[in-house]
């Protein structure tokens, strides 16, 4: 086994650090969510934070780790005899992104239970973690489905399988940390709430803070052993004061003060629920312990609310994650402590003497380099740090107006118009692509609708299926007890229908003749509106624009659609129409992506009044390249929605024409608003599937 990087030599980063400690003192906190960049320690410090923990005293050959002093009553391994326990270390149990729920919670042995008729049940890893870490990298791109029931085992300290008629009960109680790259998609903000702490993660810019980080890592990758050596005494110290702060924590007072300055933040904050209220109880308890105190005091409640609400105070996935520490401390300052008393029984002191919010050493350790804030796998290189895209409600840019190379005037960005709720556009037919929420597919999760033959390793069994075609063999196979006889090839697999993601790709019109600041305002709007349907659907997105000469890929396809919105903010418009250039992109965009990811499949959204009056470089009549265009995307069946963004009392009507092209609806501004987009996806369906029997007559 290699050796784990250090936790107290990672450099820096403050409160990632005392985040995943205050976890370490009290699980009950909830976990902890890390969101960064990549190269910034986030995974090295998760994985390091094991070697902090306790040992575990676990009964002998038991699967679900029970105390030998307090069993668990229901353990499958049960009952326990009394008699002494074996210690091990604290586990640190990777989820992987692509793991089945069976891994996730435990598999039946089907193939036992009906032929020996016995409950043969196969621990996952929720009962590996339990009384350890859990820890899932990449959480934003897990399955939704996982992620709930990590999250309700998480909350209930168990896990629960029911299946084929056999339930099965095991303790579940571990400490959950994910972490994430918001550039590759953002969770949902029902699931972010799930989690007890969040923290935002950055590399230093400073070029002395990176170098000690690079001189870390670098000693460390030559001699991992002695590197560990070097940083064992700062570990133990940390570790006992882990150790000395659980023991402190049944003995900590959280006071009505604390308790009125909780509530009052949370209100103050506007954050949904109480489970709020509840993590910052909890956090500035493990606080207090930490600080080796027996009161809550307001720094705690400060300190607790900077970690426990930033992440629940977003509305949608555009609005920067943050708090208003100034609106913090006017709050709280309403409530002051009163005069604490001196405390009878102080804590162990950390092993750099500098107070409850250190997660290690601050001196440098062994280097006797100050900590920096960074990594020890953080990039070396100096480049900027990327900017959090502010929502596009935020302030409006008003560029000087400049020659957009078409001979027209490039006019100012302007704001989006408030978003609004939109009906579901989907892709017809049944796909088998990425589990989301938009069209129908073929999933390992959702209503049954079949059987067949597994391909492959059998996850879900169709029982009914498995023993119509056993039955007929009974006589054969010599059958002569209650067990069924049952052989490999009479399993069959369940096929089931859910919902898939699809890749949403807009192509958006930012020519002069959409240049108008109210109706450019409105289109902003209704895109912003169809990205925010987007997140909530698990898709991922991508965005074109064209105007003057040509067309651009202004955003490629990703599952952060706040980097689309981001994208839309800046967008100028001016000049004139090269319409075709626009689809023109968008075919060889989907056609990159369809060898990228074969199994998910695109919904064209075109957002236009329908004029042409460029060709750009391609030559010819704009309006002829451009139904040119669209046809061909039409005959690779690519379903498409035009929003039709033509205004005014004389209208050309030219939407509903490249509409017709693209054998998929046109829907006017307006019509993309919930209450108004009745019959849609029936239109969607309607349309291609017209212009795919219009196409094969063609053909013939």
């Amino acid at each position: 086994m290699s050796t784990p990087y250090p936790f107290t030599a990672v450099v820096g980063q403050t409160d990632l650090r005392l985040a995943l400690l205050l976890n370490a003192v009290s699980p009950a906190v909830g976990g902890v969510l890390v969101r960064g960049e990549k190269g910034t320690a986030k995974s090295t410090a998760v994985r390091a934070l094991s070697a902090l923990l306790p040992q575990v005293d676990v009964v002998p050959g038991c699967r679900f780790s029970c105390a030998p002093g307090a069993p668990d009553p229901v353990c499958p391994d049960g009952p326990h005899e009394p008699g002494p326990g074996a210690v091990r270390p604290a586990r640190m149990v990777e989820l992987p992104v692509g793991a089945s729920e069976d891994r996730l919670v435990g598999a039946l042995d089907i193939e036992r239970a009906l032929a020996e008729g016995v409950k043969a049940f196969e621990p996952g890893l929720l009962a590996d973690a339990h009384r350890g870490i859990l820890y899932v990298d990449e959480v934003n791109l897990l399955h939704d489905h996982l992620i709930d029931l990590l999250l309700d085992a998480a909350a209930m300290g168990a896990s629960y399988v029911e299946r084929e008629g056999v339930s099965v009960r095991h303790a579940a109680r571990f400490l959950l940390v994910g972490t994430m790259n918001p550039e590759e998609g953002e969770l949902r903000p029902q699931l972010l709430d799930r989690f007890g702490l969040t923290v935002e993660v950055a590399a230093s810019r400073e070029p002395a803070q990176r170098v000690e980080v690079v001189r870390r890592r670098l000693a460390y990758e030559d001699d991992p052993a002695g590197f560990a050596t070097r940083w064992a005494g700062d570990e133990h110290e940390v570790r006992a004061r882990v150790v000395a702060a659980r023991a402190l924590l049944p003995k900590v007072s959280l006071g009505d003060t604390a308790l009125l300055q909780i509530a009052a933040t949370c209100a103050g904050f506007e954050v949904d629920g109480m489970r709020a209220d509840i993590v910052m109880a909890r956090t500035a308890t493990a606080l207090a312990a930490w600080a080796g105190r027996t009161e809550v005091r307001k720094e705690d409640v400060r300190q607790a609310a900077l970690l426990a609400l930033p992440h629940r105070r977003r509305r949608n996935p555009f609005d920067a994650p943050g708090l208003d520490e100034d609106l913090l401390d006017r709050i709280l300052d309403e409530f002051p402590d009163e005069e604490p008393e001196p405390d009878p029984e102080p804590g162990p002191e950390g092993p750099d003497g500098n107070g409850p919010d250190d997660g290690g050493p601050d001196d440098g350790g062994p280097g006797g380099t100050p900590p920096q804030e960074s990594g020890p796998d953080a990039p070396a290189s100096e480049t900027e740090a990327p900017q959090t895209p502010q929502t596009p409600q935020g302030s409006e840019q008003r560029p000087s107006a400049q020659e957009n190379g078409d001979g027209g005037p490039e006019q100012a960005a302007v704001r989006a118009a408030e978003p609004f709720r939109t009906k579901m556009l989907s892709v017809p037919g049944l796909g088998e692509g990425a589990s989301g929420r938009r069209s129908r597919a073929r999933t390992a999760h959702g209503r049954t609708t079949g059987a067949q033959r597994p391909r492959g390793h059998l996850t879900k069994l169709h029982l009914a299926a498995t023993i119509q075609a056993a039955a007929p063999h009974q006589k054969a196979r010599g059958r002569s007890g209650r067990g069924l006889v049952v052989r490999k090839d009479d399993l069959r697999q369940a096929t089931r229908e859910g919902r898939e993601g699809n890749l949403v790709l807009f192509v958006v019109d930012a020519s002069g003749s959409m240049a108008a600041r109210q109706r450019m305002s409105a289109v902003k709007g209704a895109v912003l509106s169809l990205l925010l349907d987007a997140y909530q659907r698990r898709d991922k997105v991508g965005l074109i624009t064209f105007r003057g000469a040509g067309a651009q890929l202004a955003l490629p396809p990703t599952s952060s659609v706040d980097a689309a919105a981001a994208r839309l903010e800046q967008l100028p418009t001016g000049g004139r129409t090269p319409l075709a250039a626009g689809l023109l992109t968008a075919h060889e965009t989907l056609r990159i992506e369809r060898l990228r990811d074969p199994s998910r499949r695109p919904l064209l959204v075109v957002v236009t009044d329908g004029r042409a009056t460029s060709a750009g470089a391609l030559g010819g009549d704009p309006r002829e390249l451009s139904r040119r265009s669209a046809r061909m995307l039409a005959a690779e069946g690519v379903a498409s929605v035009v929003v039709d963004c033509e205004s005014g009392p004389v209208r050309l009507g030219l939407a509903g024409v490249l509409a017709a092209d693209l054998g998929g609806p046109a829907v006017s501004l307006d019509g993309l608003r919930a209450d108004s987009l009745a019959g849609l996806v029936k239109n969607v369906r309607t349309a291609v599937t017209s212009q795919s029997s219009h196409t094969h007559r063609r053909a013939a």
